[in-house]
């Protein structure tokens, strides 16, 4: 997928998700949500448990458990559901249109291969000093290691 088919596929993705909002369906909110996670997913990865329930998206405040939603609880559902997941469209978006943030699925077009940064100069010594960094970063490993215990008087 191009960087141009990316953005356009996402953008007709925000269009969908705002119209949701507007006129909700449970229907339309399912397909919608299964071609927005396939675009995400193409792009930037599949997404675990963790980062899905991070986001909420899907998951509605007040769960409506042993019935059904009535019309308006639906519909509250599929806005809010919607409005979520068009945010996270949105990050997407900034993300390969505005930071020009390579993604997984590319295959070529405006922002083939990794973004110019011409405001950061090249520094030939990077390398050496991360290294250094490294290095100095594993002599204070056991920083977060079990200390001597507390006397008794100062325990609380």
């Amino acid at each position: 997928m191009t960087r141009d088919e990316l953005i356009a596929r996402t953008r007709q993705l925000i269009d969908e998700g705002d119209r949701l909002a507007a006129d909700p369906s449970l229907g339309a909110l399912q397909v919608w949500l299964q071609l927005s996670d396939d675009l995400l997913s193409t792009a930037w990865g599949s997404m675990d448990r963790y980062h899905l329930a991070w986001l909420l998206v899907g998951k509605p405040k007040g769960t409506i458990r042993g019935r059904e939603m009535t019309a308006e609880e639906e519909a509250a559902y599929v806005r809010e559901v919607a409005e979520q997941k068009t945010a996270a469209l949105r990050m997407s978006l900034d993300a390969v249109e505005r930071q020009a943030m390579p993604f997984l699925g590319e295959t070529g077009g405006v922002g083939h291969g990794p973004p110019a940064r011409p405001e950061l100069p090249q520094d030939p010594t990077l390398a050496e000093r991360l290294a250094d960094a490294r290095r100095q970063a594993e002599e204070h490993l056991d920083h977060d290691a079990p200390r001597a215990p507390r006397p008794d008087r100062m325990q609380r």
